[in-house]
């Protein structure tokens, strides 16, 4: 296990090792290609397209979001040049809400599925207790009229048919 988290280790080091030479070697790029269309500017995947003064910049990586200062989110351009910053946002916003609740949604009916499914088994259940209980009762129910009967047959108690007492008379 050790082995691997050091791998692990390894990898994530030279990868940012590489990214930040990546970016040191890109930082006078993206100024070279101010004054120039957007889409050479958004080639490079580091730059930013600023439509107001038609300059192309560094993307600020320490914020999430370029400051006003470097340029307005409405004017800001990254990834494609018909997509500002502003409407990125928001339409980014609203999908994340929707994936959200429909993740909530899904997890609220597997709950509750579950439960169902909890609540059928548990119903069988009972029914085939109840039927075990009511077979037993039944068992008992005979073994005491016998034990009964015996008894009204050891001391003469025994009735005979109900109808018997219209013959003999």
């Amino acid at each position: 296990m050790k082995l691997r988290e050091f791998v692990c280790f390894c990898l994530l080091l030279i990868a940012f090792l590489w990214a930040e030479g990546f970016a040191q070697t890109t930082a006078s790029s993206c100024a070279a290609k101010s004054n120039t269309t957007c889409e050479e500017c958004l080639s490079n995947v580091s730059c930013l397209w600023c439509n107001t003064d038609q300059r192309c910049v560094d993307y600020p990586v320490q914020s999430v979001l370029p400051p006003a200062s470097v340029c307005r989110l409405a004017e800001a351009r990254w990834g494609k040049c018909w997509v500002n910053f502003q409407t990125l946002i928001i339409t980014l916003s609203v999908l994340a809400l929707v994936i959200l609740i429909a993740v909530v949604v899904c997890c609220l009916c597997c709950c509750k599925c579950e439960n169902i499914g909890r609540s059928r088994k548990v119903d069988e259940r009972e029914a085939r207790q109840a039927d075990l209980r009511r077979v037993r009762n039944e068992e008992r129910r005979e073994q005491m009229k016998s034990r009964h009967d015996e008894i009204r047959k050891k001391y003469g108690l025994m009735k005979d048919n109900s109808y018997s007492r219209f013959e003999n008379s």
